[in-house]
């Protein structure tokens, strides 16, 4: 299988810290991989340096068969980089700005071109509009149309749902899937569960360093962790009770109940034992999450 994205030892320090720490990644073509990690993990770092914006301090590979080291100027001509931040000009309208990037990239047919990615995300009616006036989901459409104007062959996204309702960022997951269907293969940096869930595979970067990767199942498998949920009257409350007990890794809320996870089974079971037997409390195993998973990563990291 052709990798879109073929890097290793991808290393990045600013001064004495190491942003991103001998991180390995192969990306095949036209599959989507969600990149995953707390504030601060290094993500964006990672994306700057696989899309030609950063140069790596060490590490070697290649991105859509380009050197990264040597060739970021042809690597930045065939990936299209959204920003996690809006980063267009708010007061032309949505037509002025798709205009402007076509403009940089010297596309012929510039205004066929345009039209063609204004139909495509629905953004036609809209066309006249000043940017800054779009709510956060048509920034999110407008900024993915000037991503896909010079054609590219990767999509580099980061966290490019932050801030849009469900709805907009089920519409955005639903073009992306379909962009891939096409062929296009997608990197996209998120810290929403359901759309990691979404993707074929995934990878977890902690403090710089890659620390999971394979598709959910996989990832789900290899954490070994067990969890259950109780749930009843006042459970909450019994929060600060269960940390710290034998077996016990962490304890979180979800809702009105709680989910206490371990990588000790049975460990696990005698510590919830005695809860089984309290009036009004129920207690059943259930499927570890990704939340589960990724929040005992962070947990074990400090």
């Amino acid at each position: 299988m052709n990798l879109a994205i073929d890097v290793r030892g991808l290393t990045k320090r600013f001064g004495r810290k190491i942003a991103v720490n001998h991180v390995d990644i192969a990306v095949p073509e036209g599959q989507v991989w969600g990149f995953l990690g707390p504030n601060g993990s290094g993500k964006t770092t990672t994306i700057r340096m696989l899309c030609g914006l950063l140069r790596a301090d060490e590490g070697q590979g290649t991105c859509l068969g380009l050197d990264l080291r040597t060739q970021s100027e042809a690597i930045k001509r065939q990936v299209g980089y959204m920003t996690q931040r809006f980063s267009f000009w708010e007061d032309l309208s949505v037509r002025e700005n798709l205009d402007f990037v076509a403009r940089l990239y010297g596309i012929r047919d510039r205004r066929r071109r345009v039209d063609e990615a204004l139909d495509h995300l629905r953004l036609s009616q809209r066309q006249r509009q000043l940017a800054g006036e779009l709510s956060g989901g048509w920034k999110q459409r407008m900024a993915l149309a000037a991503c896909m104007l010079h054609e590219p062959r990767l999509l580099l996204l980061d966290e490019p749902t932050a801030g849009v309702d469900p709805k907009a960022r089920r519409d955005f997951w639903e073009e992306i899937h379909t962009l891939s269907d096409r062929g296009l293969t997608v990197l996209v940096s998120t810290h929403y569960m359901d759309e990691a869930e979404r993707c074929d595979r995934i990878v977890y970067i902690l403090n710089g360093s890659l620390v999971a990767r394979g598709s959910v199942a996989e990832v789900l498998e290899k954490s070994g962790l067990h969890t259950f949920v109780l749930a009843g009257d006042n459970v909450r409350q019994l929060s600060r009770e269960l940390e710290g007990k034998p077996g016990v890794d962490y304890v979180g809320f979800f809702g009105a109940a709680l989910h206490v996870s371990g990588h000790d089974r049975d460990g696990l079971v005698a510590a919830l034992a005695p809860y089984r037997a309290r009036d009004g409390i129920r207690v059943s195993e259930t499927t570890t999450s990704l939340e589960d998973v990724f929040i005992d990563l962070q947990e074990a990291a400090k």
